[in-house]
């Protein structure tokens, strides 16, 4: 239930089950980042065992708060995790959440498109250097970045499940929509954007089911059978999708090493260079996020200049020059083309040509 809230009139249904990942009550504490119609959430969750056997033994208790823009949410971090144990160790004294209100509070009715369509940008400055050492999104993920890389990038609708906690789940898919960063302008018109729509849960079902792009990660079992929810199931680092005509996208290919092995290189230069001189700033959020913008910009640009050119033809040179398998990446090719209305035409069949 909600048990205190401010402003007292906004519509807050549905909230206490963002605010508190299902399987909570087996961890002592969490973060979570939901939505909430065009808002962003950021709660903080903590567990408290107590002597009392009508709170069964356990006292549980999220502080929160809403915003238009889920980039600046982290710094209130800190605040949110001192009052849910404020909270916990003394029920009923909100003097210091009407302070907090009263001092940073904004209008929250945003008109038509506003909140919602704020595309993917860096979460600044590192978003959680000082909490979960463990949030390393290549180390987690591997070679399989690269296929999420071109489903973010297709805007297919992308769930990630795990048990909680929850929070680091939420990094995932953070990180999953800067993947599909893309700065050219003109790109990108024709299709949704890359919507974060950070934890869900079964109170979300009729929200998703007229979303067609998003990227979510849930702790509920019961989506997996939901499969007209979403295209793609991720289980821990394991990519599933039930549509045959993604399935090529799944399989790893020499371009995609190669990609790998160059991101790798990256962060251990990167990673090297904070050993030694002590610097953390470029961190490795900032060098993932610009490593596929640059990467996305470079596909495109060739793409742009192709459908600019007289004969519209794309080759399997301008596919290496891309950085992509001509090959392997032909179905993501062809997705890519038709998803972002590029008038180009394609004349990579031949296999036995190399």
């Amino acid at each position: 239930m909600v048990e205190w809230c401010l402003p007292q009139d906004i519509d807050l249904e549905g909230v206490e089950f963002k605010s508190m990942a299902s399987g909570s009550h087996k961890i002592q504490s969490d973060f979570i980042y939901f939505r909430k119609g065009p808002f962003f959430g950021l709660a903080c969750f903590a567990n408290m065992p107590v002597e009392s056997e009508l709170e069964r033994g356990a006292r549980m208790k999220s502080v929160g708060i809403l915003s238009p823009s889920y980039t600046l949410l982290y710094r209130y971090m800190h605040f949110l995790e001192s009052q849910v144990r404020h909270q916990l160790e003394t029920p009923g004294h909100y003097s210091h959440l009407a302070a907090f209100y009263e001092d940073k509070k904004g209008v929250l009715h945003a008109g038509p498109g506003r909140g919602g369509s704020l595309p993917p940008v860096y979460w600044l400055p590192s978003i959680h250097r000082y909490m979960y050492p463990e949030m390393k999104f290549i180390e987690f993920f591997g070679e399989q970045i690269l296929v999420l890389w071109k489903l973010a990038l297709l805007r297919k609708r992308i769930l990630i499940f795990s048990p909680p906690p929850v929070g680091v789940v939420c990094y995932r898919v953070y990180c999953c929509c800067c993947l599909a960063n893309i700065s050219l302008p003109g790109i990108g018109g024709s299709v949704p954007e890359s919507k974060p729509f950070f934890y869900v849960n079964v109170a979300d079902i009729a929200s998703l089911e007229v979303e067609v792009s998003y990227v979510a990660c849930t702790t509920e079992k019961i989506f997996e059978e939901k499969r007209e929810l979403y295209d793609v199931y991720v289980d821990n680092q394991n990519v599933k999708t039930h549509h045959d005509h993604l399935q090529p996208l799944l399989k790893i290919n020499s371009a995609d090493r190669e990609k790998y092995r160059r991101l790798k290189e990256q962060r251990q230069t990167l990673l090297y260079t904070q050993e030694v001189e002590g610097n953390y700033s470029p961190c490795e959020e900032d060098l993932f996020v610009l490593f596929f913008l640059e990467q996305n910009n470079r596909i495109f640009q060739t793409l742009l200049e192709v459908s600019a050119s007289q004969d519209k033809t794309l080759t399997a040179e301008h596919a290496r020059g891309m950085g992509l398998d001509p090959q392997g990446d032909r179905s993501f090719l062809l997705d890519l083309l038709e998803a972002y209305g590029i008038d180009v035409m394609l004349v990579i069949d031949n296999p036995c040509c190399p």
